[in-house]
């Protein structure tokens, strides 16, 4: 599991530096004729353009985008919804900060690119493989790279959510899943993440509420009413989440969600 989520975490970077990278290098070609001439110096070398970017400035325009990859991390693959499904597990269970934030983090991570691997391979097969051995242009690259993508954020949306975001926009109501604009793909996944999370985790709490009650009964019944009822109830929740084996029903149900 650690090695393909290894894995697609390498195939993964290369769609990311392709999706935001090539989105700026191509308007600026697009506007060459009203670009200066340049000249950039590496190393002592001197670069000159005279109406073309360089090679070195686009590096430098590409590591400038780098820092909208932790939204696309967060917008555009299923860790919405596995961080936040782990941690109303955790505060269900009354732990307070147990497990800490980085270990949530860290497993969410490795659990969306596991998820996300298949997803990453087609763009990586489709678009940035062939782009990288100079087989295939920037723009049809892209279209090829975030086709996949698109598919996958679609797929996992609320047709009510995406025709929220279809009227915010001002967008015509496509004919065919696939038609449906980029700009309105992510923020209906994101909203129908949410919601599937939250129903998740109402459904992960209710049994522990439910244990919270009849222990704050028993102690009310038994005139113990100085007795805090988390001292009791705590360690009888934590025992009912061992002995059904809670961590690993939570991760393989997250999982069948995405691969039914």
């Amino acid at each position: 599991m650690r090695s393909k989520g290894l894995k697609s975490m390498q195939r993964a970077l290369p769609l990311i530096v392709l999706t935001l990278g090539l989105l700026v290098p191509s308007y600026v070609e697009a506007q060459q004729t009203a670009l200066p001439d340049l000249s950039i110096s590496f190393g002592g070398n001197e670069l000159a353009g005279g109406g073309s970017v360089a090679s070195s400035l686009k590096i430098v325009i590409l590591l400038t985008v780098l820092s909208f990859a932790p939204a696309m991390m967060l917008c555009m693959t299923c860790f919405t919804r596995i961080a936040v499904v782990l941690g109303m597990t955790r505060t269900a269970l009354g732990t307070a900060a147990l497990p800490p934030n980085t270990v949530i983090t860290g497993l969410a991570i490795f659990l969306t690119f596991s998820i996300m691997g298949p997803v990453f391979q087609k763009s990586y097969d489709g678009g940035i493989k062939p782009y990288l051995d100079g087989q295939m242009a920037q723009e049809e690259a892209l279209t090829k790279a975030i086709a996949p993508l698109k598919d996958f954020l679609v797929k996992h949306s609320r047709e009510k959510d995406l025709a929220l975001f279809l009227q915010i926009t001002h967008s015509e109501m496509p004919k065919d899943p696939a038609d449906v604009p980029f700009f309105v793909a992510v923020p209906g996944f994101v909203l129908s993440e949410l919601n599937a999370a939250f129903q998740i985790g109402f459904l992960i709490a209710l049994p522990f509420l439910v244990l919270d009650m009849v222990v704050s009964s028993v102690l009310t019944s038994m005139s113990m009413i100085t007795l805090p009822p988390v001292v009791i109830s705590l360690p009888l929740k934590l025992m009912l989440f061992v002995i059904v084996d809670g961590w690993h029903l939570i991760i393989s149900s997250l999982v069948k969600t995405y691969n039914p």
